[in-house]
């Protein structure tokens, strides 16, 4: 059963959602909302054609900082100092960026104008971050996502040149500000870096440690 939000500031319970995770749709984007379903292992997903959708999968793709695994050659990018890395800099340039970075298999983006907008206000009200990667004075890689908590609930990344993103989330990882890092989507790479899949009731387990 897929649940209609109204105006009330409330989601059902995580573990009623659908096979592929869909659990409500309607509501807004609103801070206290987009705050509230965070915190409870739930997150937007939508395109402008369709309502508002709101997801809680069973499983989800994270990396412990601890457990982070830096290749080789990936340490020899680090030791190069060929990037500059910095945070909370150029919150709006990462979202735009990542709004138009091809994926592979999908067409469009899911991050409207409509997510532009609530996450910038997400970040201004000190609740989003970004992680940026420069090159040259030039923005070519970086990550953005919410915090709840120890938790970094990543919602996308983007690089214009080799090892840019990945740049983005060792430089994450090494901050010491999270024990966990939500990647929501499976991807190779951030397999071969240490992610892997834990349980929904794990995952909010992770969040409401605090």
């Amino acid at each position: 059963m897929i649940f209609r939000l109204d105006e009330r500031l409330l989601f059902p319970d995580p573990q009623l959602a659908e096979e592929d995770g869909l659990l409500a749709v309607g509501g807004d984007l609103s801070p206290q909302r987009l705050l509230l379903a965070y915190q409870n292992g739930i997150f937007p997903w939508y395109s402008d054609d369709t309502p508002i959708l709101w997801y809680s999968p069973h499983e989800r793709f994270v990396l412990y900082p601890h457990q982070l695994k830096i290749s080789k050659s990936m340490r020899q990018v680090l030791r190069s100092g060929r990037f500059r890395i910095s945070m909370d800099t150029a919150f709006a340039d990462i979202i735009s960026n990542c709004s138009i970075a091809p994926r592979e298999g999908q067409d469009g983006t899911w991050i409207t104008d409509d997510m532009k907008a609530a996450y910038i206000r997400l970040h201004q009200l000190g609740h989003a971050h970004s992680v940026e990667v420069w090159l040259n004075d030039e923005l070519v890689g970086g990550l953005y996502g919410v915090r709840v908590g120890r938790v970094f609930c990543g919602e996308s990344m983007f690089s214009k040149v080799s090892n840019a993103s990945k740049t983005a989330l060792i430089y994450l990882c090494k901050t010491s500000l999270y024990d966990l890092i939500d990647c929501q989507m499976h991807t190779e790479h951030l397999e071969s870096m240490g992610a892997g899949m834990i349980s929904r009731e794990e995952y909010i387990r992770e969040l409401r440690k605090g």
